[in-house]
């Protein structure tokens, strides 16, 4: 996930992409990165913008054995954000291995 959340309907297409896949019994990973590091971040003062907390979002995808989060750490560090500031646990990924990581899966749906 590369777009923050509320940018569009990405967010909700991306979701019924996991969550059909997720259905299905499929193995899903979720690697964030660019913006789409602010899909999770605590604090969002969603209610205070009219917005979905998306953190709510994320954290139901455990219902659906959805348990495999990955953040690119450039991407924190480019927008100021902390691990420890993540609703997720996360793992973290080096841009230098994002290749690697992403040629160990069969699909991949980008956003």
């Amino acid at each position: 996930m590369r777009q923050a959340a509320h940018n569009g309907n990405t967010l909700q297409e991306t979701l019924d992409v996991i969550l059909t896949t997720a259905a299905f019994d499929q193995s899903v990973a979720i690697l964030f990165l660019d913006a789409g590091v602010f899909n999770i971040k605590n604090n969002q003062l969603a209610t205070q913008h009219s917005i979905k907390d998306t953190n709510v979002i994320f954290a139901a995808l455990e219902l659906y054995d959805v348990q495999d989060f990955y953040v690119e750490v450039e991407s924190l560090q480019h927008y100021g954000v902390d691990q420890l500031d993540l609703s997720l646990q996360v793992q973290l990924l080096f841009r230098a291995n994002l290749g690697a990581f992403i040629k160990q899966f069969d699909i991949v749906y980008s956003t």
